[in-house]
């Protein structure tokens, strides 16, 4: 394996999931997610996920970069934050609050365990 490697689905397995049932507060969310890399507490690879609202609670930190649709992060004090096209943003440990998917949203993410 190369020591560079393009972020891109091509060729990568596609793995379909949809939050825990528990945590889901609107629609029927479907998450499509490709690993890229998984090793030693470090995940990265691209998410995709259909228009719902589901409760987070981030233990990790992330970093993503948003490639489409619009979605809406809004902590637990109810301070909101847009997600589209172009934007960057980092997630730490302790952020709690609901992520709201209004278009579908395609993301490469960054994740550090």
């Amino acid at each position: 394996m190369s020591n560079i490697e393009r972020v891109t689905r091509e060729g990568i397995p596609a793995e379909t999931t949809r939050p825990d049932p528990s945590r889901v507060i609107e629609g029927d969310p479907v998450h499509t997610t490709w690993n890229i890399e998984d090793r030693d507490g470090l995940y990265c690879g691209l998410w995709q996920s259909t228009p719902g609202k589901w409760t987070i609670n981030y233990v990790e930190w992330e970093y993503v970069f948003i490639h489409s649709g619009h979605s809406v992060l809004t902590d637990d004090a109810g301070v909101t934050t847009e997600l589209k096209a172009g934007d960057s943003f980092i997630i730490r440990p302790g952020y709690f609050g609901t992520w709201t998917v209004l278009e579908t949203t395609l993301k490469d993410y960054v994740i550090k365990g």
